[in-house]
């Protein structure tokens, strides 16, 4: 059965990538381009493989079309990054429209507690075993601002069992 291995590969694909996208966020404060690509392209592979149906493809890409649209007009205010802004468009590319509203809605709880975690990580004193490590030194200055591809990815992760490619295994 080639579509039920392809749901699982993608499934694979999908979650280690967002994974990885949150904790490279951390560490670096990066999403590449190279990552949002890699998963734009494996959902096109996979995608028609594992059953989702065109009108299915479509509509997702219309509503990470509109989540792009939306995030590239904070990212142009400042207040998110443009791999931040391109990570969130390939998420809802993946879970789909019917889940695109919920995943923006988990994304925002996610990163407001991110946030307030943050605010009181950057309070407390940097333990001298975490100031040998460069990355949490610049995650603990005020200035550094928030990995916001955790929430991003901790959004996507949660909602991975709604996806169509779930749907295709059952």
């Amino acid at each position: 059965m080639i579509s039920n291995a392809a749901a699982w590969a993608a499934l694979f694909l999908f979650a280690a990538g967002m994974t990885y996208a949150g904790v490279k966020d951390v560490v670096t404060m990066t999403i590449t381009n190279r990552l949002v690509l890699l998963l734009a392209g494996a959902y096109a592979v996979f995608a028609p493989v594992a059953g989702v149906g065109l009108d299915g493809m479509l509509t997702s890409a219309a509503a990470a079309a509109v989540v792009l649209t939306g995030t590239f007009l904070l990212f142009a205010f400042g207040w998110i990054g443009g791999g931040d802004a391109k990570l969130a468009a390939v998420a809802v590319l993946w879970l789909g429209a019917d889940q695109a509203f919920t995943y923006l809605l988990y994304v925002s709880v996610a990163g407001a507690l991110l946030t307030l975690a943050l605010i009181q990580f950057r309070r407390l004193p940097l333990p001298a075993f975490l100031q040998r490590t460069e990355w949490t030194g610049r995650l603990h200055e005020a200035s550094f601002g928030v990995p916001y591809g955790v929430a991003l990815s901790a959004a996507a992760l949660l909602l991975l069992p709604e996806s169509p490619f779930f749907s295709a295994m059952i």
